[in-house]
C-alpha cells in the first residue's frame, strides 16, 4: 500500500523568491513559527491569515516538531 502525503507548504523560486509558503498562499511558513515564538496563539495567526487553513497550520507544526526531534 502506498500512502501519499501532501505537504501543507511549498517553495517555488518564481513565488516570493522560493520562500517556504503555505500551499495556495503567499504566507511564509516562518510567520507561523514567529507568531508562536512571540507568544501568540495559533487562533490569532489563523484570524490574521485567513488564507491558511487550520489543517495546514497544524500539519506544518507537526512536521516541524518531527523534523526538530530528528536533528
Amino acid at each position: 500500500m502506498v500512502k501519499v502525503v501532501s505537504s501543507p507548504v511549498s517553495s517555488d523560486p518564481a513565488l516570493m523568491g522560493g520562500t517556504l509558503v503555505f500551499q495556495g498562499t503567499r504566507v511564509p511558513a516562518q510567520t507561523l513559527l514567529d507568531y508562536l515564538q512571540d507568544g501568540f496563539s495559533l487562533e490569532r495567526f489563523l484570524r490574521e491569515f485567513p488564507s491558511v487553513s487550520r489543517q495546514d497550520a497544524e500539519e506544518f507544526l507537526r512536521l516541524a516538531r518531527t523534523d526538530a526531534s530528528h536533528s
